[in-house]
């Protein structure tokens, strides 16, 4: 199985589990809100890095294991620019669905592949579509792995209109919120622009999910926001 051939050539790499600093931003004096990227990297991911980078924003990306592996540069890149990393499972896996070996596969697979393209071992992952349960969460102890929800969702993936993007990433905005994102929808990359000026008039620093939680480790096994 490629699962496993990923797997057994990306044993002997040696890890690091620093997670990108945000020291600057100090959320209990500030408002902060952390944007999140699901499903990349992809075709328009270097338009949503262009974005942050210009307006000296920070985000967080779940990538898809599949994904990396077709652009370990973006991964790179992602990281090298003080974004933070989840694992977003191999394939995109709905994991309730399957047995406790595929999710642990669809886990560290993920974690290989992440390491292998940008020499990072995410602490975080957000499951597909939302599904979990206590059986995912288990699982995911045993991956060092923290579970990242969301406290709004934009639905850009249905919306694909910048106006009603930018209009829904405004309605959910709020201090400490953790909104749900996608950097492969092309919508999404035309409507940043105007989305992280207006946030930032309104007074919003934003951060990475790591630096909401005020620069604490996300704890494996637990759920956040």
């Amino acid at each position: 199985m490629v699962i496993q051939a990923v797997l057994a050539a990306s044993l002997a790499l040696t890890s690091t589990t620093s997670l990108p600093a945000q020291a600057a931003v100090d959320c209990k004096r500030v408002k902060c809100l952390a944007l999140t990227f699901d499903d990349g990297p992809g075709a328009t991911t270097p338009a949503v890095l262009k974005t942050l980078r210009k307006a000296g924003a920070k985000a967080t990306f779940f990538l898809v294991g599949k994904q990396v592996e077709k652009r370990p540069k973006l991964a790179r890149q992602i990281l090298a620019q003080g974004h933070a990393i989840g694992n977003h499972t191999y394939a995109h896996a709905s994991l309730p669905s399957y047995n406790d070996d595929r999710i642990l596969d669809e886990l560290k697979v993920t974690q290989r592949v992440i390491e292998q393209a940008a020499g990072h071992r995410p602490a975080m992952f957000r499951p597909p579509y939302g599904h979990t349960d206590e059986r995912v969460l288990n699982l995911a102890a045993q991956t060092d792995l923290a579970q990242v929800l969301w406290t709004g969702t934009t639905l850009d993936w249905k919306l694909r209109d910048p106006k009603k993007i930018k209009a829904a990433v405004l309605r959910l905005a709020k201090r400490d919120g953790v909104l749900l994102m996608h950097d492969v929808v092309p919508a999404t990359a035309k409507a940043l622009p105007g989305v992280v000026k207006e946030l930032k008039k309104r007074g919003y620093h934003l951060v990475t999910v790591p630096t909401l939680l005020r620069g604490k480790r996300p704890v494996a096994g637990e759920s956040y926001p």
